[in-house]
């Protein structure tokens, strides 16, 4: 059965979602040895989670790209998670969602969360036909995170790591195997209708 195109799909339990960020050393490892984000990460800045690992990957290049070394598995809460959808805007204009430009963009200049749906990553980090989500967190969204949501950080870097060496070495079962479950997300309908999401 094919995925449809705007499926949210994580790691989740009853009451938590796992997320992922990736970090220079400097942000990950305070906030690895503190169990939650502190200076010098900047609460002032949008900061954008991702639900697939496989996207974490293409972004970070398995931890790879400068910047970007140490990769974070951040577990939140569902109800902040799902908070923090419901009061979303599109990044970009969707009519769809919105019937005009100045209803979009109204929405944007209130909203303190952006979305957007860019193309789900395969193994090997090809574009896939249906669609991954990013959610940019911006000045109240980013304190509830920091402060509200924040369940558990765990560092997945070795994790990444090893999944491209076994890429690398051809073993592409074996990465596979490594790759962290993620299943689909089961979103209110009414959050769903927020950012244009299958309930599937």
């Amino acid at each position: 059965m094919p995925v449809p195109p705007h499926q949210v799909r994580a790691r989740h339990t009853a009451d938590t979602v796992t997320v992922y960020q990736a970090y220079p050393p400097e942000i990950a490892g305070p906030a690895l040895a503190a169990g939650r984000f502190v200076p010098p990460f900047k609460r002032e800045r949008m900061t954008w989670i991702k639900p697939s690992f496989r996207w974490m990957m293409y972004r970070c290049g398995w931890g790879a790209k400068p910047g970007q070394e140490r990769v974070l598995a951040v577990e939140i809460t569902r109800a902040g998670f799902e908070w923090a959808l419901a009061n979303s805007c599109p990044s970009s204009l969707d009519r769809d969602l919105h019937p005009d430009r100045e209803t979009w963009s109204r929405r944007l200049r209130a909203s303190p969360v952006r979305v957007q749906w860019d193309p789900e990553r395969s193994l090997r980090l090809a574009p896939l036909p249906h669609r991954s989500l990013q959610v940019g967190l911006g000045g109240e969204a980013v304190r509830r995170y920091v402060d509200e949501w924040l369940v558990g950080l765990t560092d997945v870097t070795p994790t990444a790591h090893a999944v491209r060496a076994a890429l690398d070495a051809g073993d592409d079962t074996a990465a596979e195997a490594l790759l962290p479950p993620e299943r689909p997300y089961p979103l209110p309908p009414e959050v769903a209708a927020v950012i244009g999401a299958s309930t599937l």
